[in-house]
């Protein structure tokens, strides 16, 4: 039989996923395997990329057994995974420390030291403003708090293309993640000697640049061995997360916007050029000629697992069946919450304050508040947190009446009524709102499997649709007028807590320092 399948392998924050899909777009196999992150420091978010190549190892044949294939069925394979995030590798082709993840934190200070020096020219170059997730940041965080480390670099892998590595023993990244470092100059695609001599980074040791349907080599014999596919099978360079996400929802053409409710939330929507400001984010897209715009939230999914794990998982239950419960909870509670408002600033916070510090909070309790009350205010809070990103868009004359959901957070049909009533556009949930899926369409795309990247889009089903109510859809606007208020208030207290504990910090290393040493 012919090869007649696509795998596409996406790297999340909190897990690996690998999905198997025929031609005709239909999801055959998958599965996933979690990947552990390790917090050392507050504000720190860190992974060990070889966690990510056993999930590769055990996905990979998992995904194939579920689609009932052998893996001379396989046409190609691609990858995604988060913007931003890095790998360092020395002259021996060692993995010099842990990946600093895109939600990491402990660049504020370098990020307030590239605004005061370069921050109209760092958007003028790159098209982005310098934030603590991305790499010209976290790199110049580590030129200056491990100079050992930053001294060994040889090669800088972006996530998807150090694990693509694995599979091909070539070194390369695409015109999507490279925009993603803020090392790149946005209108050439190539690298920017400017933006690196900024943080005294290297030239030599950033990949070479293709497009992210390149096929830039074949599965080699030893991965063949440890993952499970035919020597040989072509690899396609593949992405980020998100431009694979918004691919695969189907996002081709300006009017459709695709909101991700994932680890992270974004709010997406496609332009014909970038939109260079100090309140979103452009990226090049897999769409020839366009860019999306991003406005983002750190925490969605994350903020829904956190609620899940703190107050409502018991020890030996199964996480999905929780969450199962909790979404019946919310949805015995009244639109509103009865007053009870959810900021999800777990994680300090992007669009539209760009602010680090910022903390989450529940505010309004009273005693007619239950457990069903805090799970519907969190759907709702991260609503409001995801209007202010469209907000930000619709400042730049971008818009959408229509939005594609993907992402984890996609799969509660209680959650996306929130959205389409919050956001008052209709909703569309497709089949496989997935990273993987959209992965996996570029790799046919890059082997000629289909006739272009629109072609290949026309695969995307829709399952599930959602109208916003009109007295809903009042009743959140007024609700977000609230949600504005309180953040604007207590923005200034965030900070003084920040101050508060750091101060208490400091105070208790001192003391522990007098233990050892005195």
């Amino acid at each position: 039989m012919a090869a007649d399948l696509l795998i596409g392998i996406d790297l999340g924050a909190g897990a690996l996923k690998t999905s198997v899909i025929r031609l005709d777009g239909a999801l055959a196999g998958e599965a996933s395997a979690p990947i552990a992150t390790s917090a050392p420091y507050p504000g720190w978010s860190e992974q060990d990329p070889h966690d990510w190549w056993r999930a590769v190892c055990e996905t990979v044949p998992r995904a194939l057994a579920a689609a009932g294939a052998s893996p001379r069925d396989v046409l190609a394979v691609s990858f995604s995974a988060g913007a931003h995030t890095q790998v360092l590798e020395d002259a021996d082709g060692a993995v010099i420390r842990p990946a600093i993840l895109w939600n990491d934190q402990r660049s504020g200070p370098e990020t307030a030291d590239l605004r005061r020096q370069w921050d109209a020219r760092i958007l003028e170059i790159g098209a982005n403003r310098a934030n603590p997730t991305w790499t010209l940041p976290q790199m110049l965080w580590l030129r200056r708090h491990e100079p050992a480390a930053f001294a060994r670099v040889r090669r800088l892998y972006v996530a998807k293309d150090w694990l693509r590595s694995r599979l091909t023993g070539t070194w390369e990244t695409d015109t999507i993640d490279a925009v993603g470092t803020l090392m790149a100059d946005a209108s050439t695609g190539g690298w920017s000697p400017e933006l690196c001599a900024m943080i005294g980074w290297p030239l030599e040791t950033l990949p070479p640049i293709v497009a992210p349907k390149t096929v830039v080599g074949t599965v080699t014999a030893e991965a063949a061995r440890q993952i499970g596919l035919a020597e040989g099978t072509p690899v396609v360079c593949g992405t980020s997360d998100t431009a694979a996400e918004t691919y695969g929802a189907g996002m081709t053409g300006e009017g459709l916007g695709v909101v991700k409710l994932a680890t992270a939330a974004t709010v997406s929507v496609l332009s014909r050029h970038p939109r260079p400001d100090f309140t979103v984010i452009n990226y090049p897209h897999i769409m020839p000629d366009h860019w999306y715009v991003i406005a983002a939230t750190n925490s969605c999914a994350s903020a829904h697992k956190w609620l899940r794990d703190t107050f409502f998982k018991r020890a030996g239950e199964d996480g999905s069946a929780v969450f199962t419960e909790m979404d019946c909870l919310a949805s015995a509670v009244r639109p509103g919450a009865e007053g009870l408002f959810f900021h999800p600033y777990l994680n300090g916070e992007r669009s539209p304050h760009w602010d680090p510090l910022l903390r989450a909070d529940f505010v309004g309790m009273g005693f007619n508040h239950g457990p069903g009350h805090f799970v519907r205010a969190l759907y709702e809070g991260i609503a409001y947190s995801l209007k202010d990103c469209l907000v930000a868009l619709r400042a730049k004359g971008l818009d959408f009446s229509t939005a594609r959901l993907t992402g984890g957070g996609a799969k509660s049909a209680l959650w996306r009524q929130i959205v389409a009533d919050v956001l008052d556009v209709k909703v569309e949930l497709p089949a496989v709102a997935e990273a993987s899926f959209g992965a996996a369409l570029l790799a046919g795309v890059g082997v000629g499997a289909y006739a272009d990247e629109a072609d290949a889009a026309r695969r995307v089903a829709i399952v599930s649709t959602a109208t916003p109510d009109p007295e809903r859809a009042a009743l959140y606007a007024r609700g977000h007028g609230l949600y504005c208020e309180i953040q604007a208030a207590l923005a200034p207290i965030n900070h003084r807590i920040h101050a508060f504990v750091a101060d208490a910090g400091s105070g208790a290393t001192a003391r522990r320092d007098e233990v050892t040493h005195g």
